[in-house]
């Protein structure tokens, strides 16, 4: 959590922190799946562990949410499906995913032409003069909690990333489906 902003929520804290790390990674990065274990319980039960994820210093110590990157996604795969392959060991709290995507600035709804097939549009969105790449980070907790941090490419900044609850609430329900029995 080295240059991670205070926030106002653990949650909150934990996706800028998944939102850092991605950031270092660079763009045009495939999505990446992280389980959320609960700090303190990490510390105590597997102190092996947390010192290799250097879980020793008072910051760190301090976070309520340790991220734990998993393998990695499937790249041929949709992303629904494989999130309904998920199934999560009790120790993990909560999930997130972050993933980049195109989107179009809401003004631009009106102009999508109908019919268009998944792959149609997705083409039509890449060509659009209005598109905005942008990585979405998104974590759900067990209890229902919910966090999402959006970072436009074209404002690469770590005091630009927009922070709330529902900014991306598909891929929110999405990931807390993968806690369902």
């Amino acid at each position: 959590m080295s240059n991670t902003p205070m926030a106002a929520s653990p949650l909150t804290r934990a996706v800028l922190e998944i939102d850092e790390y991605t950031s270092g990674l660079g763009w045009d990065q495939p999505a990446r799946l992280f389980a959320l274990v609960d700090t303190a319980r990490l510390r105590a039960q597997e102190p092996g562990l947390a010192a290799q994820l250097g879980l020793d210093g008072e910051q760190e110590a301090a976070a309520a949410f340790t991220p734990i990157e998993q393998d990695e996604v499937p790249a041929d795969k949709a992303l629904d499906e494989f999130l309904g392959t998920i199934a999560w060991p009790d120790a993990v709290v909560g999930c997130a995913l972050t993933v980049e995507r195109l989107m179009l600035p809401p003004s631009a709804e009106a102009s999508v032409p109908e019919g268009l097939s998944q792959k149609q549009l997705a083409k039509w969105v890449a060509k659009h003069p209005d598109r905005q790449e942008v990585r979405m980070t998104v974590a759900v907790l067990r209890d229902g909690a919910r966090e999402s941090a959006v970072r436009l490419r074209e404002k690469d900044s770590a005091t630009e990333v927009l922070t709330g609850s529902d900014l991306v609430p598909g891929l929110a329900e999405a990931l807390a489906a993968t806690f369902e029995d």
